[in-house]
């Protein structure tokens, strides 16, 4: 497997709240040193065996209680399971790189839900010591918008999966993930990035991976949730969602919101919405689709908030 260590050493990080054992190097984490195995193990496995037994024909994922399996063509088959294991199962000439996106993306989302931590898909900023989340469909640009706030020396909190823990007080806190962005090509020109300092994702040569210096390390209570929308018009439209839109737009946005039925969460999962709506103002914010106003968003958004 090119690239890929398969000799079992083990490493110790600290991410989304949790003390992670792994048995692959995590270059993208934050390195601790716990006693034990902490709150998850990352592992190299066989698994071709079982996905055959378990996944129907031409059929890729598997969800069943406690249990998601997955492959993805000439990279890997994943197990996550009980909340506190993943194992990966390389296929010949495989990435390390593109394997590492997985563990820390879908992988991750998952074990988080399967040990009923709320997560949304988007990207958290700290804002005067609060976290604001922006979410939306991907390509809608909730990383560019994370990226214009940071070069005004805001600090990033966490991209792709914000994990949310609650407090004894039913108190939001984002748990900080790890200091790394996902970024289009043209939003790297439109920031005057040059995309040869990065690492290109997958065979999508038009989106990279980009380091972010002086991250928050530490959980940030969350102040606001802020749904982001490309829109047919000139100006940017911004509106607070009320009612019961409130509860939809947390659903949808939601990381992996297609395993919570399957895993049997949906009662657990609406309780964490309703807590989560006592605390935040959720607001939508639409951006016209051939404009870049990345910067006029982020003095827009402290206007408001």
């Amino acid at each position: 497997m090119a690239g890929l260590n398969v000799i079992k050493q083990i490493h110790q990080y600290k991410s989304f709240g949790l003390n992670i054992t792994s048995e692959i190097s995590f270059p993208e984490l934050y390195e601790i040193s716990f006693d034990g195995e902490g709150d998850l193990f990352i592992e190299v496995g066989e698994l071709t065996e079982v996905f055959t037994e378990k996944a129907a024909p031409n059929k890729r994922v598997v969800v069943e209680e406690n249990l998601v399996l997955f492959q993805v063509p000439n990279l890997a088959i994943f197990c996550i399971r009980g909340g506190n294991s993943i194992v990966f199962s390389p296929f010949p000439n495989s990435d390390q790189d593109k394997i590492r996106l997985y563990l820390l993306g879908t992988c991750m989302g998952t074990i988080l839900l399967q040990k009923k931590t709320l997560c949304l898909h988007g990207s958290a900023i700290a804002i005067d010591g609060k976290a604001y989340a922006f979410v939306g469909e991907s390509g809608v640009g909730k990383s560019t918008l994370a990226t214009a706030f940071i070069m005004r020396d805001f600090q990033l909190i966490s991209d792709d999966v914000i994990a949310i823990n609650f407090d004894e007080q039913n108190r939001p806190f984002i748990m900080p993930s790890y200091p790394q962005q996902k970024l289009w090509e043209q939003s790297l020109n439109e920031f005057g990035l040059d995309s040869k300092r990065y690492f290109p994702l997958f065979e999508r040569e038009t989106k990279f991976a980009v380091p972010v210096d002086n991250p928050i390390k530490v959980p940030i209570l969350l102040a606001g949730v802020i749904e982001l929308n490309v829109i047919e018009s000139d100006s940017i439209q911004y509106e607070k969602i009320e009612g019961l839109n409130k509860i939809a737009t947390l659903f949808q946005h939601t990381y992996r919101s297609s395993f919570i039925n399957r895993l049997e969460l949906s009662d657990w999962h609406f309780k964490e919405t309703i807590k989560l709506l006592k605390c935040v103002q959720i607001s939508k914010l639409g951006r016209p689709k051939n404009q870049f106003t990345a910067h006029e968003l982020v003095s827009l958004i402290l206007k408001h908030i």
